[in-house]
């Protein structure tokens, strides 16, 4: 099929890897220093690599390759993520029991302090919140898995602070989110689009939401994908 590809002048290219670092789907690999596409069907053709070459060798062209494939994606993350300890023998990853403990928080009350909400709208919710409203014109749209607020202590701050706030969770509410997302991108002006979800896998399922909206909706507009772990960190890619 033809459709919309990165390209990727690897004579132009200088191997300073931000392109790889920026690849969501793990489409580019660094090979002999030099930047590489590896496979066509990893490649959503949305361009996220394209704003953080510093060089410039990153272009679009529409050529004939193989369609985007996205459970090849999510598989290829769940190895990555099985390589680094996320997986149990059995059942679902996300569902693994851990015990948190923090050394400063050992035998001391962590200080009281009074913080101030970042909210902006209401609902929050994926499902409740209407399609069209006032405060989706200009909006830097945030689109967030439910535990990443309680993982991550300063999510207001970090991620909710002007932006609009969307929230679901796509192993729980078992529903859908790209048809209401490519409804919202598309009929009205949002900014940028970011997505903070958990490290387990069942939450890539609002990754693939929000990016399958984006090109469902002939938009394009500046996104990231940022990873919280299950201890409560932004996970370094």
């Amino acid at each position: 099929m033809i459709r919309k590809m990165i390209q990727i002048d690897r004579e132009k290219c200088n191997g300073c890897g931000a392109c790889a670092a920026a690849c969501h789907e793990g489409a580019i690999a660094m090979v002999e220093g030099r930047a590489q596409l590896m496979r066509d069907d990893y490649c959503d053709g949305l361009g996220d690599c394209l704003p953080v070459c510093p060089i410039g060798a990153i272009t679009f062209v529409e050529r004939e390759a193989a369609a985007y494939d996205e459970k090849a994606v999510m598989e290829n993350k769940q190895r990555k993520m099985q390589k680094e300890g996320m997986t149990l023998p059995c059942g679902c990853p996300g569902s693994q029991s851990r015990n948190i403990r923090r050394a400063e928080e050992i035998n001391k009350e962590p200080p009281r302090t009074e913080r101030v909400s970042r909210f902006s709208q209401w609902p929050v919710q994926i499902k409740l919140v209407p399609v069209t409203a006032p405060y989706f014109d200009g909006a830097r749209l945030l689109i967030a898995a439910d535990c990443t607020a309680y993982a991550y202590a300063a999510f207001h701050e970090r991620f909710i602070k002007g932006h609009i706030t969307l929230v679901g969770c796509p192993k729980l509410d078992s529903v859908d989110y790209s048809e209401k997302l490519t409804e919202i991108i598309r009929g009205n002006d949002i900014k940028s689009v970011t997505v903070v979800r958990m490290e387990v896998p069942c939450c890539g399922g609002l990754e693939l939401a929000a990016k399958k909206a984006l090109r469902q909706s002939g938009k394009f507009i500046p996104w990231q994908v940022v990873t919280v772990t299950v201890d409560g960190r932004l996970k370094e890619e």
